[in-house]
């Protein structure tokens, strides 16, 4: 099988190290969020079941304060402007890298700018609508492919409510956000905004850039974006400090 740029493009990229380090991009303003919080309630019982993790087993839980939350997303095509771009890659994920020079499409320049940012987008128009354009940011295969799902820096399907990333916590570590703390400037979180991310069955599946993310951080994966500058207009994208989380390592 020819290699797979899967599992090196999904790193926190140089946007969103800046944003780890700015004051939040929402700041507890009320707001209606494009999800359902009738299915994603506070009081979700955090489930235990995995393959990583035997029923037998009894893995002690870990409760940590002083935790940074971020957020992640899936940029979508729809919601983005600016002139066509002309964009060529692999039309498979494992194409390999000397296969990489088809036509995958023309997409708003400032999506393109946005897979950059965050490893993968969802293509809305044109005959890829539907696919994802994906973006490997390695040292020797850096480029463009198309792809069925967006992908975790391991090269599995990225989880919306389920992936997460750490620098600190060994992958598999399951972790529950039971404390949401304050947003950067020290005012109260948005209380729905809280409720999603508590609801969230979290996992680690995914990395930052290796010493990038920081210890005491988490980046949460919460799916497609819902509408249109997102970053300065969802509850959802959120830098909360002072967060609690309970963690469950892997079994060994």
């Amino acid at each position: 099988m020819p290699p797979s740029r899967a599992g090196v493009h999904r790193v926190l990229s140089a946007a969103r190290q800046a944003r780890a380090l700015a004051p939040s991009r929402f700041l507890g303003v009320a707001g209606v969020v494009a999800i359902s919080f009738g299915a994603l309630t506070a009081c979700s019982a955090f489930s235990s079941a995995g393959t990583h993790a035997p029923a037998t087993k009894t893995i002690a839980a870990d409760r940590q304060g002083g935790w940074k939350i971020t957020v992640y997303v899936t940029p979508v095509e729809r919601y983005y402007g600016g002139s066509p771009r002309e964009i060529t890659g692999c039309l498979t994920v494992n194409c390999g890298y000397r296969n990489d020079d088809h036509d995958l499409g023309s997409y708003p320049v400032g999506f393109v700018r946005r897979v950059k940012d965050e490893g993968t987008g969802l293509i809305t128009s044109g005959p890829q609508a539907g696919h994802y354009l994906d973006w490997s940011a390695g040292v020797s295969d850096s480029g463009y492919w198309l792809d069925t799902v967006a992908r975790d820096s391991y090269g599995g399907a990225l989880r919306p409510f389920v992936a997460a990333a750490s620098d600190t916590l060994p992958r598999f570590t399951k972790v529950r956000v039971v404390g949401c703390g304050t947003n950067t400037d020290g005012t109260a979180v948005d209380r729905h905004a809280c409720a999603v991310l508590r609801a969230g069955k979290w996992q680690i599946l995914d990395q930052f850039t290796p010493g990038l993310g920081g210890s005491h951080h988490i980046d949460l994966y919460i799916g497609d974006e819902t509408q249109p500058n997102f970053e300065n207009t969802s509850p959802l994208w959120i830098t909360w400090t002072g967060a609690t989380l309970v963690t469950s390592p892997p079994a060994r």
